[in-house]
């Protein structure tokens, strides 16, 4: 959950996390160094099983929104498990084309589509782009003329609903830059006979991240089922309807309560009843946040004039959440050995005063050298991370049923500065 103060007490201090996924942390920290993302596959499966179970019975493809962790070991999970992906960039299609993830399951959201992009997603026949501005419309129709071929396409409806989440992460709202107004798609559907290279017969919406409360959810579906059922009578048929993502998870222990899948398909089929069409749903945070620890060692410890510094190898290049958004996760020592509690400021070494972790956070008191475990990493950490101050990216390693192998070795120097080139071939425009 986003919290509006990161300050803690002593009532709710998470437990030791030895082992994940059967796995040792601290011999996996041993022998592949800290910073580092470690994820657990079985986690990963559990979160989509519990989809999949609950989606039984309905004509539904999951697909995966790559942005949220876009390892290739990763993708390649979810290509085992038959889903799909939701890209937002040609590298984000690439990645899951290379994992084995069908173009046919893959859709292509986002605001700002290139037609170098546009051209790449039609090459190799994803199933549909999810459309969010009218440029963007004559955008596709104009590369699919060029290519000969028809192009299937959702409108992206911004249903004006508060996701009550962060105000960074939220998307449905009529001052964000997504979607469009139901007017304005009403339009495009009077007019889409002119369009002769996309057909356009799907919707879409998707009203932010990290979403604990099934309100929103019911009332942007409310609103997008009125939609169908009147483009339905005007007689626009109506092939797709993608829901999106947006299920929260736990980031903070004792405080954030998700939202069962369960609970959330229950309202996807009550506001959807009797559509006959497929249904898509983007999910990214749910399935991975929790499956992921970075894993960290303490520096040192710094006694400031009003507060104490625990000052850690990761940084805010390697989790950029608390930085970007305020954003809580649960911090736990690794050994479960007994230590009186402290309060401290967990901070990374980067030169930002926003390199914070979590400001009076009370934790089994610290000493150097001890490994810690930042909790919920596994979305939105390695995909955010980059290489400020010069920080080499972390390794990421997976974790399944008491093995472990490494998907992203560590980056080193040389790699981090192998793009970078003297001054000296200077060339007029």
């Amino acid at each position: 959950m986003i919290a509006s103060s990161r300050h803690d007490d002593t009532s709710s201090v998470p437990e030791p996390q030895p082992f994940l996924d059967g796995v040792d942390l601290h011999a996996l920290a041993e022998r592949l160094g800290t910073p580092l993302h470690a994820y657990s596959a079985n986690a990963i499966r559990r979160r989509i099983g519990e989809l999949q179970t609950a989606l039984q019975g309905l004509d539904a493809t999951i697909c995966y929104a790559v942005k949220a962790n876009s390892n290739r070991a990763i993708l390649e999970l979810m290509a085992a498990a038959g889903l799909g992906a939701d890209i937002v960039s040609a590298g984000e299609l690439q990645r899951a084309l290379a994992a084995g993830i069908p173009a046919a399951r893959i859709v292509f959201s986002g605001v700002g589509k290139t037609d170098e992009e546009i051209g790449a997603a039609l090459d190799a026949g994803i199933a549909r782009f999810n459309v969010e501005s009218l440029d963007e419309l004559h955008a596709i129709e104009r590369v699919a003329a060029a290519r000969h071929v028809v192009a299937n396409a959702a409108v992206r409806i911004n249903p004006d609903v508060d996701a009550l989440t962060h105000a960074k992460i939220s998307t449905g709202r009529a001052e964000n830059k997504f979607g469009v107004s139901i007017a304005e798609a009403r339009r495009w559907f009077a007019e889409g006979r002119q369009l002769a290279h996309v057909r356009l017969d799907g919707l879409h919406v998707h009203i932010g991240s990290q979403i604990l409360d099934l309100t929103p959810f019911r009332l942007a579906l409310h609103r997008v089922a009125a939609f169908w059922r009147e483009l339905v009578q005007a007689g626009h048929p109506v092939a797709s309807i993608d829901v999106g993502g947006g299920l929260g998870v736990r980031y903070r222990a004792g405080q954030d309560q998700p939202v069962a899948a369960a609970d959330y398909v229950q309202v996807v089929r009550e506001a959807l009843a009797g559509f006959d069409g497929r249904l898509l749903l983007e999910p990214g945070r749910y399935l991975v946040a929790e499956a992921g620890v970075l894993l960290t060692r303490v520096l040192r410890i710094k006694e400031g004039t009003e507060r104490s510094f625990l000052v850690l190898d990761a940084a805010m290049n390697d989790l950029q959440r608390p930085s970007l958004y305020d954003a809580w996760h649960d911090i736990v020592p690794v050994s479960p050995e007994p230590r009186p509690l402290a309060t401290y400021d967990v901070v990374g070494p980067v030169c930002e005063t926003g390199d914070t972790f979590a400001r009076g956070r009370v934790l089994p008191a610290c000493a150097p050298g001890d490994l810690l475990a930042i909790q919920g990493t596994g979305a939105y950490g390695a995909s955010m991370a980059s290489t400020y101050n010069s920080r080499p990216l972390a390794a990421e390693a997976l974790l399944d049923d008491g093995r472990y192998a490494v998907i992203r070795r560590r980056q080193t120097l040389e790699e981090m500065v192998a793009g970078e080139q003297p001054a000296q071939d200077w060339l007029a425009p």
